[in-house]
């Protein structure tokens, strides 16, 4: 069961290997994904595809719509 305010950005970095392995799998600076834990969301839709996909957590969890 999914909590409320459970930020599903920072469950999908941690479970593929934390914030360096998820910057260096997608590309981006390690800056970027604090960016998107901190926003818990990710903006840009294809990184949050590959994320959810290399994560398991579904995509609107990463990605959801304001």
């Amino acid at each position: 069961m999914y909590m409320l305010n459970e930020n599903f950005t920072k469950n999908a970095i941690l479970r593929i290997g934390g914030v360096t392995r998820a910057s260096n799998i997608l590309g981006v600076s390690n800056g970027a994904v604090h960016s998107w834990i901190k926003k818990r969301r990710v903006t840009n839709i294809d990184f949050a595809r590959k994320l959810a996909e290399l994560s398991g957590i579904p995509v609107e969890k990463i990605r959801p719509v304001r």
